[in-house]
């Protein structure tokens, strides 16, 4: 199907409710929804979506359920037939900084980390799958910085001829190593 013409999606949804990440927390959902925010929002129904991720489309109605609940994804108004289509909302989630700072974000991440793990395990012998890691002398407030500045330009970069790739960032403090690990 066609991008949504009706509604624009949003640039930025902020989440501020635990629900929402909690709906994020599982690798499936972060794939649906970054596939219905690709480009201006593709509509694609279940069995679209199912199609495309190559799972079952029993098995993803759950997930969908809940990103619609969340409110991350919605229905679009060209529904024709039985199938109902959906969109994402936004073309970008940001979470708010009171909620990164609780303890809602661990399904979010659980659910990042395995799909790195998922990606390296597929990905990385054949050459496709690459890593980067610096250390740098910056402010915590520098790195989002940056980190924003990645994702506008992917976003400016982005080619709908193109299949999607996942890109991934996390910043930390560096972790401290004991002496009998080494």
């Amino acid at each position: 199907m066609a991008a949504a013409e009706s509604k624009p999606l949003l640039d930025v949804l902020t989440l501020d409710k635990p629900e929402q990440l909690k709906a994020l927390g599982h690798p499936l959902r972060l794939r649906v929804l970054e596939t219905l925010g690709a480009g201006d929002g593709e509509i694609l129904t279940n069995r679209e979506l199912a199609s495309r991720l190559d799972v079952d489309p029993g098995h993803l109605h759950f997930h969908v359920r809940m990103l619609l609940r969340a409110g991350l994804i919605e229905l679009a108004d060209t529904g024709q037939g039985r199938e109902k289509p959906y969109r994402a909302v936004a073309r970008t989630v940001r979470v708010a900084p009171a909620l990164l700072k609780s303890d809602a974000t661990s399904d979010l991440r659980a659910a990042m980390l395995d799909e790195v793990q998922r990606g390296w395990a597929e990905h990385g012998s054949t050459g496709t799958f690459r890593a980067a890691q610096v250390t740098a002398r910056i402010t915590p407030e520098r790195a989002v910085e940056l980190i924003q500045e990645l994702v506008e330009g992917a976003r400016e970069a982005e080619d709908p001829s193109l299949g999607p790739i996942v890109i991934t960032t996390v910043l930390h403090p560096p972790t401290t190593v004991d002496v009998d690990d080494v």
